[in-house]
């Protein structure tokens, strides 16, 4: 039998009970239930990552990934998010552990209704009748797995190609490359594309000679990151510690010039690190 957990601030951890498909998919299009995703935001756009049939989320559905749990500040995430502890709370993902774990911390900080739905992967996901939105051009957006899959064999979901780059972005910032970068990665300093003077893109000539020696074309794959850090209040450019929007004013910039195939790695360096990946040292420039 299961009997309640102890209790947090006062609030007592009820077993979570369980929600079936027909429910959620009479209810989705109402606002009677909170559905909450708390697989990676990856698979929240589209990719699938854990076997899924269909890649996406359920219509309605907020991003709360499980790996959230571990933030000191994941009740003022939910706050942000507009999450109601009046309202019946819908978690649901790939792992049944994950789930009822997310469920469970609502109930901790008060949320009375929550359930949880498990059957996600072998229900929702294969049956075209039931909806699914994704992010417009997620593909462009990739996680490290799909990168780091990239790299040891050459080919990933929705890669279809035979080249590609990986850049290391940085304003006028060459240690934040140097200090440990993507294995194969090359260093862009965003100064390199954009004139420091008016913060335009440079010439197109001047593209073209960056482009050629990172060894980018048009029908190249280019995958672009950088590196965050704090910036201390003596330095004189703080934005040099802003190393992954350097990376995304790059991106623009190579479709502006033609680069067809631009993606992003989402989260930059730190969901690199995070996945418990390894960096590289060896200077190429």
């Amino acid at each position: 039998m299961n009997e309640p957990k102890a209790s947090f601030n006062g609030n007592v951890v009820k077993p979570v009970n369980t929600i079936s498909t027909q429910d959620i998919y009479n209810n989705s299009q109402s606002e009677g239930y909170q559905l909450i995703d708390v697989r990676s935001v990856d698979a929240y756009n589209g990719w699938k990552l854990n076997g899924e049939i269909r890649g996406g989320h359920i219509r309605r559905a907020r991003s709360l990934p499980f790996k959230w749990l571990n933030y000191l500040d994941w009740y003022d995430i939910v706050q942000n998010k507009g999450f109601s502890a009046q309202q019946p709370v819908v978690v649901y993902g790939a792992d049944p552990d994950e789930t009822i774990a997310v469920g469970e911390h609502f109930q901790r900080h008060g949320f009375d209704d929550v359930r949880t739905y498990q059957d996600f992967l072998t229900e929702w996901s294969v049956d075209p009748q039931y909806p699914l939105d994704r992010l417009q051009r997620y593909q462009q957006l990739v996680s490290p797995q799909w990168l780091r899959q990239l790299i040891e064999t050459g080919s990933a979901d929705e890669f279809h190609n035979d080249k590609y780059v990986i850049c290391h972005a940085h304003y006028q910032n060459p240690g934040a490359y140097i200090d440990g970068h993507i294995p194969g990665a090359v260093e862009l300093d965003t100064n390199w594309l954009e004139s420091p003077e008016t913060w335009n893109c440079r010439s197109p000539q001047e593209l073209e000679e960056t482009f050629q020696k990172l060894g980018i074309m048009s029908d190249t794959t280019v995958i672009l990151y950088g590196r965050f850090s704090f910036p201390t209040n003596s330095d004189s450019f703080p934005g040099s510690s802003a190393g992954h929007l350097g990376a995304i004013r790059c991106a623009f910039i190579m479709l502006y010039a033609g680069v067809k195939d631009v993606r992003i790695l989402n989260g930059g360096l730190q969901c690199w690190q995070d996945a418990g990946y390894e960096l590289s040292t060896d200077y190429r420039k």
